[in-house]
């Protein structure tokens, strides 16, 4: 059975990230919980537990997808992705929250808040929330000025601050308001610079 789970839907910025995971009931692995509730510390951890004794399945849409399909969508695809990318085809899929992704190779069901209920689950939500934190850290590493490192993409008021002063950088969203704002405001900004 492969636990699914997803990070990343509520962010301006970067992917959403979705992981598979298909626990090995020989190698448990202590302390598995919701990701959210992990510190950093802890989870880093946990997820080099994970990536060594689990198989693992990697699932991401980018902005410009998500921008083209809408979140809901993309989350379906990044999580259909990890699944598809699971070394061995899963005989059952769990997936956090109340929808299922279409086109699954195999029986899937929804779980709410699965992610706090089931092992795989949390397993899924740890790697996907390690994976997408490092692709910010990277992020921030090429486009220095917006914070990424601190907020990850999600909206704080520093983050918009930065947004709003510097206008998207290519891996804002743009079909989200507060992004589309800004490069609105960017664009008359320019416009109002030419002449």
């Amino acid at each position: 059975m492969a636990g699914v789970d997803e990070a990343g839907r509520g962010p301006l910025a970067g992917p959403v990230v979705a992981a598979a995971v298909v626990l090995d009931p020989s190698r448990p692995i202590p302390g598995l919980a919701d990701s959210k509730t992990l510190t950093a510390r802890r989870r880093e951890a946990l997820a080099g537990q994970i990536r060594q004794n689990t198989w693992i399945g990697i699932g991401i849409a980018e902005p410009a997808e998500i921008d083209r399909l809408n979140i809901l969508q993309a989350t379906m695809t990044a999580m259909a992705r990890a699944v598809s990318r699971l070394p061995r085809r899963p005989v059952h899929v769990l997936v956090d929250g109340n929808r299922v992704p279409e086109g699954l190779p195999c029986p899937a069901e929804a779980l709410v808040r699965g992610d706090a209920r089931e092992p795989a689950i949390a397993a899924a939500s740890i790697i996907a929330k390690t994976l997408r934190d490092a692709l910010m850290l990277e992020a921030a590493r090429r486009w220095p000025g917006y914070g990424f490192d601190g907020h990850k993409g999600y909206p704080s008021a520093a983050h918009r601050k930065r947004l709003a002063e510097l206008g998207p950088c290519p891996i804002h969203r743009l079909s989200y308001t507060p992004v589309r704002l800004a490069a609105e405001s960017a664009q008359s900004t320019d416009a109002a610079s030419c002449g």
